[in-house]
């Protein structure tokens, strides 16, 4: 598990208190433009203007083509930022995953900050596109040259370590970089990310936040370290070979007791059994108890390899992490709740809640209890919740970096109490 324990960054002073304001709606529509029409009205951007950035998440049942033209036209380019979200979403109202085209929008309204979002195809380098969405998202911030004092980032899955490191090669590190990874709703290759500059499958999404007020970020998982371990003896990227000399869906299979095996020709998914047995990578030790990034394994291979959604690496430490319907069930809360608590005394505004797909898919029947956690934790206010097929966060080092099967947590603040400095961090 990781989580931060810091209230990020220190408004500027002459940011009112109460500046910020956050909704978070959705729409079911089925008709794309009836649909973002919807969500404009919930908003109410009649009466309170376009907002200063809004991230917008649908399940993949909903055809990405026709929606993002609408959301363009509505919400304009500078900082629209979204993508596909498995099956839905979840707000403060429950969870809408039901039809699996469900619509979620969350809106910042803060004239004291700075927010930039860009879109770039991967093409031949997800690093070099991450570079270029990071660049370009900045001078549409009007803060080019700076390193932000948040990044929400949403990648086509794939990618996503080489999408931080060219993040980082912009912004420097440590680096505060939240998101999770575009989701579909059967593991078929259907997942977009959008923005004002298009909508596509294979593409990174980084939107740049300076936020007037503070906010406060948690970052964890629902799942322990068993004392089943060994070392990664041949990897390739995200499939995973040997541990210990052995192949490792034998090492794997005698783990998870039999309970998981390989197939005897050709390849299996292996995602749904694995998703409450998967693979921790050890990151950091704090006080001596080691910190694990979880990889989820995806399918097993005749020839003794497992297909992850996270890297891993030769002579890298693994063992196997447990989890249960109820931990994936409280956990969210739990998260929420640290995040929100970061603030002190320092109303919170809203939150962005990232949950892992595969989680979601496994206590699918408990959801609504999974946002009324979410619900309780941050207190009665708007929060958005997408579903997705990884995720990235602020390790206890400060530094983020991609995992699986966690969860997440954004909370603003609304503002600063006048002569405090209660547990901000300077701007750099």
């Amino acid at each position: 598990m990781a989580t931060t324990g810091t209230v990020h960054r220190q408004p500027p002073e002459q940011a009112p208190v109460g500046a910020l304001h956050v909704a978070a709606v959705t729409s079911s529509l089925a008709d794309p433009k009836m649909a973002v029409a919807d969500i404009a009205a919930r908003l109410d951007l009649q009466a309170r203007g376009k907002p200063d950035f809004v991230t917008i998440h649908h399940g993949s049942g909903r055809s990405s083509a026709a929606l993002w033209p609408h959301l363009t036209a509505t919400f304009g380019g500078t900082a629209l930022h979204g993508g596909s979200s498995c099956l839905g979403v979840m707000t403060a109202d429950g969870v809408d995953i039901g039809q699996g085209d469900a619509i979620g929008a969350f809106a910042i309204w803060d004239r004291a900050g700075c927010y930039g979002s860009a879109m770039v195809p991967f093409g031949d380098s997800a690093r070099l596109a991450a570079i270029a969405a990071t660049r370009l998202a900045l001078a549409r911030a009007g803060r080019a040259g700076e390193a932000p004092e948040l990044v929400w980032l949403t990648s086509t899955p794939g990618h996503e370590e080489a999408v931080l490191e060219g993040i980082k090669e912009v912004i420097g590190r440590p680096a505060l970089i939240v998101g999770g990874s575009a989701a579909d709703n059967a593991v078929a290759g259907e997942w977009c990310a959008g923005s004002g500059d298009g909508v596509s499958n294979a593409a990174v999404v980084v939107s740049v936040l300076f936020p007037s007020t503070p906010f406060g970020c948690a970052y964890e998982s629902g799942y322990a370290p068993t004392d089943r371990r060994g070392t990664v003896t041949q990897a390739e990227g995200r499939r995973l070979l040997q541990i210990d000399g052995r192949p490792a869906t034998e090492v794997y299979g005698e783990w998870t007791d039999g309970r998981i095996q390989p197939p005897q020709t050709g390849s299996r998914s292996i995602l749904s059994e694995a998703t409450l047995a998967p693979l921790g990578r050890r990151y950091t030790d704090v006080d001596g108890i080691p910190i694990h990034l979880l990889a989820h394994p995806a399918v097993a291979h005749a020839d003794g390899g497992l297909e992850l959604f996270a890297n891993v690496a030769e002579g890298e430490e693994i063992c196997l992490m447990e989890g249960s319907e109820a931990s994936l069930i409280q956990r969210a809360g739990c998260i929420a709740a640290s995040s929100r608590d970061q603030l002190g005394a320092i109303p919170a505004a809203g939150a962005l809640v990232v949950y892992c797909g595969g989680c979601m898919l496994a206590v699918r029947e408990h959801m609504d209890n999974v946002a009324a956690g979410v619900a309780t934790g941050l207190g009665a206010v708007p929060f958005l919740g997408v579903f997705s097929f990884g995720e990235q966060g602020e390790m206890l080092d400060g530094d983020s970096a991609h995992g699986n099967l966690m969860i997440s947590c954004i909370t603003f603040g609304r503002g600063r109490p006048r002569g405090s400095q209660h547990g901000l961090r300077e701007q750099p």
